[in-house]
């Protein structure tokens, strides 16, 4: 697909014109959306000046971000492609995983949460998304559209929301953790995106609190994450069944452009040791709360 100039409207680029290069306003500040240099059908969006997602427009199933390619390792080796996944996305942006899930599910049913309706906007006019029911985007609040599905609704929550670099408070405890675990199916895996600086509070934080939700956990990242050697993403994830019973899983994360090593629950819980679960009463500013990387 060609590029197009900006518009002098940002409503026509989200009327199914395409992707256009350039800045634009939504609710909660500014977007910009930019060609990838690499890639002739590549495009990246940046939200308030952090890279939120990637899309290529040729392929939905080309993955940009390392740690998305690890979550989509980590939900196929759960479910094989004929599965009726239903897919709760918490974080929209772009929907780069929700459109990979659509192209390997194709009997997914998946709603993905944003909060900033113009962004939302946008995206689905530039992007040419699947349709509801395939994917529908809802405009909300992450946590308060959670605690009004039903128990039992979903097989996979995935939690990648961030306000600027921060992943909001009020997604990160124990309350609505156990939201999460009463909307999630028997079976059902919730994942969650945690970006840590290299003291890694936040991440053990929010592993202590998924210990403590979930009978299983598990968490991938690249060693020297997992090591404190420098700022990342740590993937952890909870269910009520075990993790790792695919060999091919390991092997599928060490192959990567940045390879992962996957923690099985007895690392995890080992990880987490000495921190607690965080909670609604807690403070905001005694909570540690993690940066996003890539």
């Amino acid at each position: 697909m060609g590029r197009k100039r900006p518009g002098k409207d940002p409503v026509e680029a989200a009327a199914g014109t395409g992707p256009v290069a350039g800045t634009y306003p939504i609710d909660t500040g500014t977007c910009e959306l930019v060609p990838d240099s690499l890639s002739p059908d590549g495009w990246i969006l940046m939200v308030n000046g952090v890279h939120s997602s990637h899309i290529d427009l040729a392929d939905p199933r080309h993955l940009d971000f390392e740690y998305m390619r690890w979550i989509a390792a980590l939900v196929e080796s759960r479910w094989r492609p004929d599965a009726s996944l239903r897919a709760l996305h918490l974080g929209a942006a772009a929907c780069s995983l929700a459109r990979y899930f659509s192209a390997v599910y194709p009997g997914a049913r998946q709603v993905a949460v944003e909060l900033d309706g113009r962004l939302a906007e946008l995206v689905r006019g530039w992007f040419d998304l699947p349709r509801a029911p395939l994917l529908r985007l809802r405009v909300g609040e992450a946590r308060a559209v959670t605690e009004t599905l039903h128990e039992d609704s979903r097989d996979l929550v995935i939690r990648d929301v961030f306000a600027g670099a921060k992943t909001p408070v009020p997604l990160t405890t124990a309350e609505f953790t156990a939201h999460v675990a009463r909307v999630l199916a028997p079976g059902g895996v919730y994942v969650v995106n945690c970006g840590d600086t290299p003291d890694l509070r936040g991440a053990r934080a929010e592993a202590a609190t998924i210990c403590a939700a979930f009978e299983y956990t598990a968490a991938i990242a690249d060693p020297a994450m997992l090591k404190g050697r420098r700022y990342g993403n740590i993937i952890l994830a909870g269910s009520d069944t075990p993790f790792a019973e695919d060999p091919s899983l390991p092997r599928a994360l060490l192959g990567g452009a940045v390879p992962a090593h996957l923690w099985a629950d007895e690392k995890v819980r080992s990880f987490a040791a000495g921190s607690r679960p965080l909670h609604d009463a807690v403070e905001p500013a005694e909570r540690p709360v993690g940066t996003r990387r890539m």
